[in-house]
């Protein structure tokens, strides 16, 4: 499970680079107030081709991918308080030590 979350979180953070690279220079270029839109993406292939990219990602649910490992840890975490335990971010689990009772 960290080796996949591992993957998308770099795959995901690599395509948020290159929409973010393609949209200064496209954004930088003087032409691109005077065309139109398509045009202008049409230029700009690299902004256009890595956006439907990250937005292919999205819908093949890439972000519920990264995120997933820590919900499960944190629901995890709220049924083992009731036992006195916890676990961290790889699933171990922690005993924690009992405080004498009265």
């Amino acid at each position: 499970m960290q080796l996949e979350q591992t993957t998308c979180e770099v795959v995901l953070l690599a395509a948020s680079v290159c929409v973010a690279l393609g949209a200064w220079q496209w954004l930088s270029d003087p032409a691109t107030s005077q065309l139109s839109l398509a045009k202008s993406l049409a230029n700009h292939i690299f902004f256009t081709v890595s956006s439907i990219a990250l937005v292919f990602l999205f819908l093949l649910g890439i972000h519920k991918r990264v995120v997933a490992s820590s919900i499960l840890a944190s629901r995890a975490r709220i049924v083992l308080a009731d036992f006195n335990m916890s676990c961290d971010d790889t699933g171990k689990i922690i005993l924690k030590a009992r405080h004498p009772t009265l």
